[in-house]
């Protein structure tokens, strides 16, 4: 009898951090010994030996719990795991010198500090002006060598209108490697978004599985009730209270699409200015027609969802070593929060409560 779990978002629109198959295979009673390499070609529909095999070295094989290499010989009832990072797509990337904020390099990975308004990968209604665009002219332009295909390998993914810092692998190995990472819940990272409303905890965990929404297929819904989607955690804590918004931290345990927004929509407070989950709208404050044009005034200045990827910490796929990057929030995000610290000195007494 066999387990199969598929752990699989590659089609889905934008951020998407676990980009990786996970499988669970229970071995039948009546299996003779083989090895495991050949064992998973032989169940696992259209996995390559090499894809297999590199896995294997990146420790991404286990036998009842165990790491194994790829001539372990399974015996019957033995419980193998496997995590695959997804192979790249078959998709023309044309080079394209779109500019990209790289903060680290090495012959192995790179970490990058994505601006908005950028898709990472190409897609419907997105087929070039995309960051593997940019990367692909970047490896070209610098050190093409180091790379195993022209545009590198992706590790995870954020929206398009969400800034911040990713890591994208420049070989197989690494990325495999740090696939595993995210598949265990190793990778520390954080973020900050500005969210309507006023908590009433300083800090908390929202836990309620995420899956499409029936109602619309383009954004994402929560079913506590596990009925749909997968298990998603966000922890959060409050950064600075500015009365009818607030600014909080977000540490993922996992990394749905949409994550942050879904979770956040779903305690009633959507992130500011998102559209898609209704924080394009006054949510919290005052009738007051000089508000009002307040928070146009602050849609203008940040005409995308509040949300930065600010934070990033993991460990070297080759070398071991424990690496963190933090990133500054981008000019429109700064200028917002300035402009609601100004907003919470000035405003009048009347608007207050």
């Amino acid at each position: 009898m066999s387990e199969f779990k598929l752990h699989t978002d590659a089609d889905a629109p934008e951020e998407n951090s676990e980009l990786f198959e996970h499988f669970k295979i229970i071995v039948d009673k009546g299996q003779s010994p083989l090895r495991v390499d050949k064992f998973l070609q032989n169940r696992i529909e259209n996995v390559s030996r090499n894809r297999v095999q590199q896995s294997a070295k990146a420790g991404n094989i286990l036998v009842n719990g165990q790491e194994v290499k790829s001539n372990y010989k399974i015996k019957p009832l033995d419980v193998v795991t496997v995590v695959f990072s997804f192979p790249p797509r078959e998709i023309e990337i044309t080079p394209e010198p779109i500019p990209l904020e790289i903060v680290f390099e090495d012959e192995h990975l790179l970490v990058l500090n994505k601006q908005h308004n950028l898709v990472v990968h190409p897609g419907h209604g997105n087929y070039d002006g995309t960051l593997l665009n940019a990367l692909a002219w970047h490896f070209e332009q610098n050190g093409k060598n180091e790379v195993e295909n022209r545009f590198g390998y992706l590790v995870h993914r954020i929206d398009k209108d969400t800034t911040g810092l990713m890591i994208v692998a420049k070989n197989e190995l690494a990325q495999t490697v740090l696939a595993r990472q995210f598949f265990e819940h190793s990778i520390d990272r954080r973020y900050q978004a500005l969210a309507w409303g006023d908590p009433a905890e300083d800090e908390g965990t929202i836990e309620g599985h995420i899956g499409r929404s029936i109602k619309d297929r383009k954004v994402m819904g929560v079913y506590p009730d596990g009925s749909q989607g997968k298990e998603a955690i966000t922890h959060y804590r409050v950064l600075r209270r500015y009365s009818y918004v607030t600014l909080v931290e977000c540490k993922l345990e996992t990394g749905r699409t949409h994550q942050i927004r879904a979770h956040f929509k779903h305690i009633g407070h959507p992130l500011f200015n998102d559209a898609w989950y209704g924080g394009d709208s006054i949510i919290k404050g005052t009738t007051f027609t000089k508000y009002k044009q307040f928070i146009e005034n602050c849609f203008e200045i940040m005409p995308r969802h509040a949300l930065h990827a600010k934070s990033i910490g993991f460990t070297h796929p080759v070398t071991g070593k424990k690496m963190h990057f933090d990133s500054d929030l981008p000019a429109d995000m700064q200028a917002l929060l300035e402009k609601w610290e100004k907003y919470l000195t000035n405003r009048n007494p009347a608007d207050k409560g």
